[in-house]
């Protein structure tokens, strides 16, 4: 029998992916939480009224968030859409995304209205963890001033280091290991080769909400779900990008987020972009910041990144701007190549679909 050409390279791409990497995890549920209930399926919802004078505005926010639920679930109504992903006995975690700092962060408004669906759907706010990977990173951004009495928020590390090996937040019996080390590290130590999962993760949450930007990154050409949760959840991540040639985030990406104790627990997506960024990422540049005022909602994250590729390459095009397949290194984006093929490897690896064909994008415009 004859193999077609893309089956073969799609299936020789994973069995690369499988020969580097070696894991240990485990979650607590056995039904995947990726794609979810609504494979394929991204709600876009756009509001011109959204932002104004760079202040989100609660209203137009609302409305959004409200629509977008009630579409992505089928739902009758916006509570019962939250009602159809979580239930009174849930952990729930928010996986918030503060890289670009206060210009770049997702809005008060947006995670407030994330707390008012899940107190409708019975999850009292003791068991509401917001959390992000760096403490500083996430005070910096102010989003421990934005809850509400009784909701908790944590870090797994206390700041941004280059070594990135500290366990203390940190869980040994979750990681992902690949044959990839930081230049001067020792490859016989399987701690340089390991990229642990936070106990957040592991430990303190059955369900999580992944709450990213849209926003372009230098190595992996954006980072919007897959790459929140890869890098944002796990440690040692740095050796997937050392150098603008010493690249990995093709392969690493979708080898953290396959992990059953991430790819269990992930339930909802939802993708902040009333601001983007089409350049210079992973951090907020002004000069490369729009208002694109729409907010993205899927429980599939490789059909939701696969749909924000598009927005930020239609961005690039528009501003004279090569699609990121293609572009090269310039003062403010250094990296040879960027890997946006870690979001098609996802797609591989049954993580979500990426394929145009199949995948369902339902615009509403308020």
């Amino acid at each position: 029998m004859t193999i077609p050409r893309r089956q073969f390279l799609s299936n020789s791409l994973a069995l690369a992916t499988a020969a580097v990497t070696q894991s240990q995890s485990r979650a607590a549920t056995t039904k995947p939480g990726m794609p979810g209930p609504f494979p394929g399926r991204v709600v876009a919802v756009e509001h011109p009224g959204s932002i104004l004078s760079n202040t989100y505005q609660p209203e137009p926010v609302q409305q959004m968030m409200r629509k977008g639920m009630k579409e992505l679930t089928g739902a009758p109504s916006w509570i019962d859409g939250w009602r159809m992903l979580f239930e009174k006995g849930d952990r729930v975690g928010i996986k918030v995304s503060p890289v670009g700092g206060k210009n770049l962060s997702s809005d008060a408004l947006v995670l407030q209205e994330i707390l008012a669906g899940l107190k409708e759907a019975g999850i009292p706010s003791k068991e509401v963890l917001v959390f992000n990977r760096y403490k500083e990173e996430t005070i910096a951004a102010g989003i421990d001033k934005w809850l509400p009495p009784g909701v908790r928020w944590d870090a797994s590390s206390e700041r941004y280091d280059e070594w990135q090996h500290d366990m203390g937040g940190y869980d040994a019996d979750h990681f992902m290991e690949m044959a990839l080390i930081k230049p001067g590290e020792n490859f016989n130590d399987p701690h340089m080769r390991r990229s642990y999962i936070a106990r957040i993760v592991t430990k303190d949450i059955n369900k999580f909400i992944n709450l990213p930007v849209l926003k372009h990154h230098q190595s992996a050409g954006v980072t919007i779900c897959l790459k929140n949760m890869s890098h944002g959840m796990s440690n040692n991540v740095n050796r997937s990008h050392t150098t603008p040639t010493l690249n990995a985030c093709g392969v690493f990406i979708p080898s953290v987020v396959s992990l059953p104790v991430i790819r269990e627990k992930a339930t909802l997506h939802i993708c902040d972009g009333v601001k983007a960024s089409f350049h210079g990422g992973p951090g907020g540049k002004a000069k490369y910041i729009w208002e694109h005022k729409t907010m993205y909602f899927a429980t599939d994250p490789v059909a939701l990144d696969k749909t924000g590729l598009k927005v930020i390459d239609g961005k690039r095009v528009q501003m004279g701007m090569q699609p990121l397949a293609v572009a090269k290194p310039d003062q403010d984006s250094h990296y040879l190549n960027s890997q946006i093929e870690h979001i098609e490897i996802a797609g591989m690896l049954g993580l979500g679909v990426f394929e145009d064909s199949k995948i369902d994008v339902r615009r509403f415009r308020i």
